[in-house]
């Protein structure tokens, strides 16, 4: 009888893998596409395939087990943390987001919630949501014992969670009672640039450990940071500086070390960037159990995370592929472990969502969790070596950004000097160049876009009031191309007809159609629908602007006389699709131009204002 060795070796029947064999494989590949040559020294490959972050990180083409996890799942680092019941592992707690002033509507809409799988409730109150004074009818027939309850109240939030207390309090639920009564004095100097020290947040937070052992009082929220274009360690490394502010505030006002970092949750974004968004929260639980050494907390101590699916990454345009988005972050989330997840509804651009689209975004929590089995998993993502090292560098680089925020006096004075906006604006400023250039594209919008899209209608959603000079500015990446849609819809709605770019294609289908449909496609991202012919049509179409599309043979032998007949016919600008200087061609398109750029040149040539 044959006895099964220990430890299985895999890969034992085939010969041992050696990264400059790697190289040269790769490099033959490089030599094809010109991007290297037979010079190009084999150290030089990987270089060739790295791109980097907003932040930096390398992200390279190969990883090896010299990047590998920094330890074992629920021990020191937190990097690979667990979620730990009385039977094995539990999954993340479903928590669905709620902004309608209408009290019954939200108590109505709460409940269905309930009943349908979300675990908890986030309420947003005062001039962004409900009134604070309707939070006991919204509250009506929730079961705070059960159903933990998180407020966002803004410059309400003093109010708002001495009215939650008090209704605890009517319920006789003080030592019961699960939440976070959500003040973030930091995040609201952050959103609105209103000046809100932690001291007062401090001093309510010691009653609340002392009264109210199952609350939690403050919230990290670091979307504003995220939600105004930051980048992942632009973001962490302000939730530390935050968090760590909110550390001496409470002890100062006389809680233990323990207690202290028990009184605080992060709320963080995850988009559709997968693997920096698992990283992301793998490499938060490690900063902040950093700062738990330092401390002196108790070991095992370990940040609560909520998740939020990215509100900069929805669009307005084609808004039901938000839906593919969400589950993506959702997903990130998951497997990055966060503690709570909100997968905000797909119509969240458009207004206040419906019962079908909150349905859906519980629904994708519920899929990932019942079907997917997804949080039965332990740190679903350790042990891969690009996840291990991106979340290391990640981590490295927002630590560097945290302790510049101390030295420049902590998370509020940073606000106050600008330093924090001007190094997420830089960041929003790179985001916003590739977006323009299609290298970060956005389906429905920068690409495939569909103009004869009909928009479901829905409920305004409140907004905070904008302060004059104040706070972070709120961008979305699809700002630029949903700005130039806009433009046509109001040319559409004045004049009956949407702007158009004539497309002149030179020589048989099979030449022309690869650039035709990548000009048609980039035209149509601005608003602008194409049609196309050969030269001699144009002056029929009823175009102004013309843009000529074939092979660079082609183009040599005849885009000259095809852009001189063109301007003969009435053609005020001839585009090229391709990169080729030829006498008559005002200018460009081809993969990676600044497209926003060209569509607003476009508009304008239309006289579309």
């Amino acid at each position: 009888m044959t006895v099964p060795p220990e430890r299985l070796e895999l890969a034992a029947a085939f010969p041992p893998a050696e990264r400059d064999r790697w190289r040269e494989m790769v490099k033959g590949v490089l030599r094809r596409t010109g991007a290297a040559t037979d010079d190009t020294p084999l150290e030089e490959i990987e270089g060739l395939l790295t791109r980097t972050s907003y932040d930096g990180v390398p992200i390279t083409a190969l990883y090896t087990a010299a990047d590998t996890a920094p330890g074992r799942p629920g021990l020191a680092s937190r990097v690979r943390e667990v979620r730990p019941d009385g039977e094995g592992l539990a999954g993340w707690d479903v928590r669905q987001r709620h902004a309608r002033p209408d009290a019954a509507a939200t108590r109505e809409a709460i409940l269905a919630d309930l009943e349908n799988g979300v675990t908890s409730v986030w309420l947003t109150l005062g001039d962004a949501g409900l009134p604070v004074a309707a939070l006991p009818e919204a509250l009506r027939g929730v079961l705070v014992d059960l159903a933990p309850v998180v407020l966002d109240a803004g410059e309400h939030a003093a109010e708002a969670a001495e009215t939650f207390l008090a209704l605890v309090t009517e319920q006789g639920k003080n030592g019961t009672a699960l939440g976070n009564l959500g003040l973030d004095p930091i995040g609201l100097t952050a959103r609105t640039g209103a000046a809100a020290p932690p001291a007062p947040a401090a001093g309510l937070a010691a009653r609340v450990a002392r009264e109210f052992p199952g609350l939690r009082t403050l919230t990290v929220d670091a979307t504003p940071y995220h939600d105004a274009g930051g980048s992942d360690a632009d973001e962490l490394g302000a939730a530390v500086a935050t968090g760590v502010a909110y550390l001496r505030a409470l002890t100062d006002a006389g809680l233990g070390v323990d207690e202290a970092f028990g009184q605080i949750e992060f709320r963080l974004a995850v988009n559709a960037d997968q693997f920096l968004s698992i990283a992301k929260l793998r490499a938060a639980r490690r900063l902040w159990a950093r700062v738990a050494e330092v401390s002196g907390a108790a070991e095992g101590t370990v940040a609560r995370i909520h998740a939020v699916t990215s509100s900069a990454m929805m669009t307005r345009r084609d808004p039901w592929v938000n839906m593919l988005r969400t589950t993506v972050a959702c997903f990130a989330a998951g497997v990055g472990g966060a503690d709570a997840v909100t997968v905000q509804p797909f119509d969240a651009r458009l207004g206040l969502p419906d019962d079908f689209s909150r349905r859906i975004a519980r629904n994708t929590q519920t899929l990932l969790l019942e079907e997917s089995s997804l949080a039965r998993v332990v740190d679903p993502a350790g042990g891969s070596w690009y996840v291990e090292r991106i979340t290391e560098d990640l981590a490295r680089t927002a630590w560097e950004w945290f302790t510049e925020i101390e030295k420049a006096g902590g998370a509020a004075a940073a606000l106050e000097s600008g330093k924090i906006a001007g190094r997420v604006a830089a960041t929003w400023e790179r985001r916003r160049r590739d977006v323009a250039r299609r290298r970060a594209p956005l389906t429905g919008v920068s690409e495939f876009p569909n103009l004869a899209e009909k928009l479901p209608e829905r409920d305004p959603a409140p907004e905070r009031p904008v302060r004059t000079g104040g706070g972070l500015p709120v961008i979305t990446y699809a700002r630029d191309f949903e700005a130039l849609r806009d433009r046509s819809d109001a040319h559409l709605a004045a004049t009956g007809a949407r702007p158009r770019v004539y497309l002149a294609t030179l020589g048989p289908v099979a030449v022309h159609t690869a650039r035709a449909t990548f000009a048609a496609n980039l035209f149509r991202a601005g608003g602008i629908e194409t049609v196309s012919g050969p030269p001699e049509d144009f002056a029929a179409s009823g175009a102004t602007v013309a843009c000529l599309a074939s092979s660079d043979r082609l183009y040599d032998e005849g885009a000259a006389g095809a852009a001189r007949a063109l301007k003969e016919a009435g053609a005020m600008k001839v585009w090229l699709a391709g990169k080729g200087d030829y006498e008559g061609v005002d200018d460009r398109v081809f993969a990676g131009c600044d497209a926003v750029a060209v569509l607003e040149t476009t508009l304008s040539d239309l006289g579309v204002n």
